[in-house]
């Protein structure tokens, strides 16, 4: 199994000084900052886009945005995010009728590409294209909105994709935090891990980050 990702979302993050307090997190452990975009459409709540990723990648030149694409047309943002400065485009499956292609069109613009799957579509929706992916989200939450609480009746899709592909990294996204959930889902095979509330509300944000690290590293 790969190694611990930690990727606190800035969904969370204080908006009104938003680059600072991002960093804050990559200086106190984080690996990555997870960007939730969010159309209004797709899921039933709005959030930022490509400008916000391009004024972030010219405060943090080398932190790496994990990108989350809920939208019902991801087809039509790649170059934008490309250009912005995205490192991970991570879309949805249920938003596109040729995931396959896709994922070549990400990559051809010099990001890594990410497939998501909602808590109701089944695995299988993912699995013909696991190996083309760099990773695939299992949402732990109905997606559009912060603060839900996790879903542990998803982790057999975590645990799926684990035995099938040993060597994927494989994201939760959705009400994780240091406790039972973290335990569940590193336990299912998880490895990079979204956290929004349970790290940027933490009084002890480094304390959460490498707990965090540490439940999944224990793991294999």
């Amino acid at each position: 199994m790969p190694q611990a990702v930690i990727a606190p979302s800035i969904l969370a993050a204080d908006f009104g000084d938003l680059a600072a307090d991002a960093q804050k997190v990559i200086d106190l452990g984080a690996d990555t900052l997870h960007v939730d975009i969010m159309d209004g459409h797709f899921v039933p709540n709005m959030s930022i886009g490509a400008p916000v990723v391009k004024s972030l990648r010219k405060h943090m030149p080398k932190v790496f945005l994990d990108c989350h694409l809920m939208v019902s047309e991801p087809e039509k943002w790649v170059q934008d995010f490309a250009s912005a400065g995205a490192n991970m485009y991570t879309f949805h499956v249920e938003a596109h009728a040729n995931p396959a292609a896709l994922i070549e069109k990400i990559h051809a613009a010099g990001m890594k590409a990410g497939v998501a799957v909602k808590p109701g579509t089944p695995v299988e929706a993912v699995l013909p294209f696991a190996d083309k992916a760099d990773m695939i989200l299992i949402m732990t939450v109905e997606p559009g909105f912060g603060g839900q609480s996790f879903m542990p009746s998803v982790m057999p899709k975590v645990k799926t994709l684990r035995e099938k592909y040993p060597n994927l990294d494989i994201q939760v996204d959705g009400g994780l935090g240091l406790g039972e959930t973290i335990e569940t889902a590193a336990t299912a095979g998880a490895n990079v891990i979204v956290a929004g509330t349970s790290v940027f509300a933490a009084p002890d944000r480094k304390a959460v980050i490498s707990g965090l690290r540490q439940v999944v590293n224990s793991k294999y």
